[in-house]
């Protein structure tokens, strides 16, 4: 099979899909390989970043996404008459960070490190498709564990996990001091 006529077939799956696909499941339907897919998903990217294209590929995982550009989400906006891109308040972006660095993680286990409940920002991200449930904890009481999700990766423009900001030790120890002068503040009053 020809690049060209791979990456047609790619294109046409994406669009059909609206979700992402896997790269190994595009592999299997058009009957070539992981590498071969690579290839035609290298070359559409650099057709898709043309100013005259509306969409791009995106990349999430070991997936692959058709998706708008974003400097064209406005227009989107005004033809659909949609609500704007929700927004997180600190508590709820909060929590989401706690289940995106720690995950798998259970709702007490963020309730220890936020020292609150939770429940209201995990119904919220969950609501957002921010975060799933991954199963349940072999412990008493069978928790839920929560994860992110492939829409997390893509609002927060990441393609991994592994792609988030990693937090040095020097900068726990500023948050340390910060949240301690914080407390001495707040006892101060």
């Amino acid at each position: 099979m020809e690049s060209s006529a791979i990456q047609s077939a790619i294109e046409s799956i994406l669009f059909a899909m609206g979700n992402s696909v896997s790269i190994e499941k595009l592999a299997e339907v058009l009957e070539v390989s992981q590498s071969e897919i690579e290839d035609a998903l290298d070359a559409m990217t650099v057709r898709y970043e043309q100013p005259e294209c509306g969409v791009q590929l995106v990349r999430l995982e070991d997936n692959v996404q058709l998706c708008t550009k974003t400097e064209n989400y406005e227009y989107l906006i005004k033809i659909t008459k949609a609500k704007p891109k929700f927004s997180l308040s600190d508590t709820v972006l909060e929590t989401l960070s706690i289940i995106a660095y720690k995950q798998p993680v259970t709702r007490i286990e963020i309730e220890k490190i936020r020292g609150v409940s939770c429940e209201h920002a995990v119904n919220k991200l969950l609501e957002y498709d921010l975060i799933k449930e991954f199963g349940r904890l072999d412990a008493p009481g069978k928790p839920i564990l929560f994860g992110t999700t492939e829409n997390f990766l893509r609002c927060f423009g990441v393609t991994s996990i592994s792609d988030l900001p990693q937090v040095t030790p020097d900068q726990v120890e500023e948050y340390k001091k910060e949240a301690e002068a914080e407390i001495n503040v707040k006892l101060d009053i």
